[in-house]
């Protein structure tokens, strides 16, 4: 049987994992839910003594995931092996669970994510100043093994972007980004998903293109993005509304 040692940092609940995770691991579905019972809604699973994940193990961990999602909380997982990362890519879990490398950078994160669930919750998206300018970018697939694609970055915010490329990624997709800003902050290298793609029929001038929304970006390059926005806009612009 799994086992499983409980520990908290501030209001999250970390659960230490060792051994497998397979038929024999449902006591994670047990843990899990007792950590939401208990008013825990945000869990990071540590998986450094995880030996391994075979598919039953698989829909242990989809059945605990959607008991979170459905009390409105967030899982993530840290010190995932390159080995079971591996077997999270062939069905695709690697694009539905958030993996990291570091337990601290982990933990920050959900602090990240409730201050962008706070800003949406409260409708600020398109209060943000949106500059249009015509610069390079770079860009790939954060989940795939590729070369950088080049593309025009047409508007960017400080929470996204819009992307005119040939090479378009699926709704979802995370991307990794390197982008110049000149002459300050200079080079900015982040994540961002896709969240919409423009259609030929509606916006044939910058088709292919895709919106771009930040992901996991930490506030002090939030904050650079914004005042090299407000420094390059014409006077006389307003926010978004």
């Amino acid at each position: 049987m799994l086992e499983i040692a409980f520990r908290t940092f501030n209001s999250i609940a970390i659960l230490d994992l060792m051994g497998n995770i397979d038929i024999d691991a449902a006591n994670f579905i047990e843990m899990v839910g007792w950590c939401l019972g208990n008013g825990y809604r945000e869990i990071l699973c540590n998986f450094s003594e995880v030996n391994l994940v075979d598919y039953a193990g698989l829909s242990v961990l989809a059945i605990a995931y959607k008991d979170v999602l459905n009390h409105k909380g967030t899982m993530k997982l840290v010190n995932v092996s390159p080995h079971i990362r591996r077997v999270f890519s062939l069905v695709y879990m690697d694009r539905v669970l958030e993996i990291y490398e570091d337990e601290d950078f982990a933990l920050r994160s959900f602090q990240e994510d409730k201050v962008i669930a706070e800003i949406k919750k409260k409708h600020l998206r398109r209060r943000f100043p949106r500059l249009d300018l015509d610069i390079g970018v770079e860009f790939k697939s954060k989940s795939k093994d590729e070369p950088f694609r080049q593309g025009r970055v047409l508007n960017i915010s400080a929470v996204g972007m819009l992307v005119f490329a040939e090479c378009i990624y699926p709704l979802g997709e995370i991307l990794e980004v390197r982008l110049l800003l000149l002459p300050q902050p200079g080079e900015v290298e982040l994540e961002a998903r896709v969240v919409w793609l423009v259609e030929k029929e509606l916006q044939p001038q910058i088709y292919p293109g895709m919106g771009l929304e930040f992901y996991n970006l930490d506030s002090l390059t939030q904050k650079k993005i914004l005042e090299f926005v407000e420094r390059n806009l014409p006077l006389g612009s307003t926010p978004d509304t």
